[in-house]
């Protein structure tokens, strides 16, 4: 199995909660046959390649990669050729020796020995921050991640919303007519046709509220995904959640990743005050120079001396320095990265108290959904029973027009309430997963896609030695969505 992050704490994770989310996600990927339908595996898919946030991050993490050798590169040999040629164009008279031309070139070489430890602990702190920085891509991911599915259930919700009062709509537009015609026999008075009169015009409003709300989620579904909603099948449910929210927080503090990054940059941020430290120690380098002057033959003397027309030498030699004072820059500089220390220390502190929240408050959003579910489904069950009896004693006279409209109302608020509950619940049991590390790629099994790995540019950069490589030229790989059409309401998507 691949890796993103510590391969131990990856290792750690239970295997029968990844096979779960495996075997459930395959099959959401297997769900919707329609000619154009999408599955919430598909939308994740989709946006694991072309989302813009996630790319973006992870092409920060190859420029996080380079710092390694960036720090690299101040222990390494450095070489440079420096040529400089001289054209005398007036010469004074009275001179023994005339040159009309020179080339001077010189070679150095500089070989670094001992610098304190500075480019060692430099080294050292530039690994950390990339394992840091593998630690925020893989949170990214799940960030990205938990957005789609939000958004994938926003759409699913929305759209049965519209349903639902577009049937409200159409009943009450029915009622209405009812209601208008019993008063033209003096069955009903003119006050139960204002009231069938306004809870229409307030259907209506709702009507288009969720129209409007459904609109908004469609177009957030594009803002992540890329393109439009079609037919949505279903997510498939949530494996693997733990038991307790005490059993939650313990996964999470081993396995969530942005506590890990900021573990690595506490880490890394020790290793900075090590390289401060290191600046008031002695250095040891080596050098070499070779030097040729040539005069092009083109040398001329007043007394008979012979002037070659090329001179070489050549130098090699060692250098140490040992500050004696620096005007309190390094102490200026070991204080300052002892502030920073502490700093990371309590922003480890800071994200284990975030993470800890999130995941008790994702723990109860999801319990009480699953409670509120339960609760409307009962809702359902009774007032569909209360709106056929109050309909049927209507008709014999024993209820009003009101009471009617009420059951009705009720009966629609329920499905709501139904609907919203169980995207709620939904996303509250992803946010869980993404919050105890298990909602990334590697943890969804997404079909069609090759899965990204940060470590494989590191590995291919960590090695480079040469000051003419490069990578291929930047380029986008995200979609863009100014050319899809802006979104209606006219057609919902998903299960009704």
């Amino acid at each position: 199995m691949q890796t993103l992050g510590p391969g131990a704490v990856r290792q750690r994770r239970a295997a029968a909660h990844k096979l779960a989310i495996t075997a459930l996600l395959a099959a959401s990927a297997l769900a919707g046959t329609t000619a154009r339908a999408d599955t919430l595996n598909q939308a994740l898919a989709k946006a694991y390649e072309t989302n813009p946030t996630l790319n973006a991050a992870r092409a920060n993490q190859m420029a996080t990669d380079e710092n390694y050798a960036i720090q690299r590169a101040a222990g390494l040999p450095t070489a440079q050729i420096n040529s400089t040629f001289n054209e005398n164009v007036l010469i004074p008279g009275g001179q023994f020796v005339v040159i009309p031309r020179t080339l001077q070139t010189q070679v150095q070489v500089q070989v670094p020995i001992y610098q304190g430890g500075l480019v060692k602990f430099n080294m050292k702190a530039a690994d950390a921050r990339i394992a840091a920085g593998a630690e925020t891509l893989r949170a990214t991911e799940a960030s990205v991640f938990s957005q789609v599915v939000a958004a994938y259930n926003d759409v699913l919700r929305d759209s049965q919303i519209v349903e639902f009062n577009r049937a409200n709509v159409k009943t009450l537009e029915t009622n209405l007519r009812g209601t208008q015609d019993r008063f033209e026999v003096g069955d009903l008075t003119r006050t139960d046709v204002a009231q069938s009169e306004a809870r229409l015009a307030q259907a209506q409003a709702d009507l288009r509220n969720a129209e409007a709300n459904l609109i908004a989620s469609k177009e957030r579904y594009i803002q992540q995904v890329g393109e439009p909603p079609a037919d949505l099948s279903p997510p498939p449910p949530l494996p693997g959640l733990p038991a307790s929210v005490d059993e939650a927080v313990e996964i999470a503090i081993k396995e969530n990743p942005d506590i890990a990054a900021a573990t690595k940059n506490s880490e890394a941020a020790g290793l900075d005050l090590k390289a401060a430290r290191a600046s008031r120690l002695p250095t040891l380098s080596a050098f070499g120079n070779l030097n040729r002057n040539d005069n092009f033959g083109g040398a001329r003397a007043n007394i008979p001396i012979n002037i070659p027309s090329t001179q070489e030498s050549g130098v090699i030699g060692g250098q140490m320095t040992l500050p004696l004072y620096q005007g309190g820059r390094p102490a200026a500089q070991i204080r300052q990265a002892q502030a920073r220390k502490t700093a990371a220390m309590e922003n480890q502190i800071a994200t284990e108290r975030q993470v800890i929240q999130q995941v008790r408050a994702a723990f109860a959003s999801y319990k009480a959904s699953l409670d509120v579910i339960r609760s409307a489904e009962a809702a359902i069950a009774a007032n569909s029973l209360s709106l056929e009896g109050v309909r049927a004693e209507n008709g014999v006279g024993n209820r009003t027009i009101i009471e009617v409209l009420n059951a009705e109302q009720e009966l629609i608020n329920a499905k709501v309430i139904l609907a919203t509950a169980r995207r709620n619940a939904y996303v509250a049991g992803f946010t869980l997963l993404a919050a105890i590390g298990s909602a990334e790629a590697r943890d969804l099994n997404l079909e069609g896609v090759k899965l990204y790995d940060s470590k494989d540019n590191y590995r291919r950069v960590k090695g480079d030695f040469l000051d003419w490589s490069g990578r291929d030229t930047p380029m986008i790989r995200s979609t863009r969505t100014v050319t899809t059409p802006a979104q209606s309401a006219s057609e919902v998507v998903g299960p009704q």
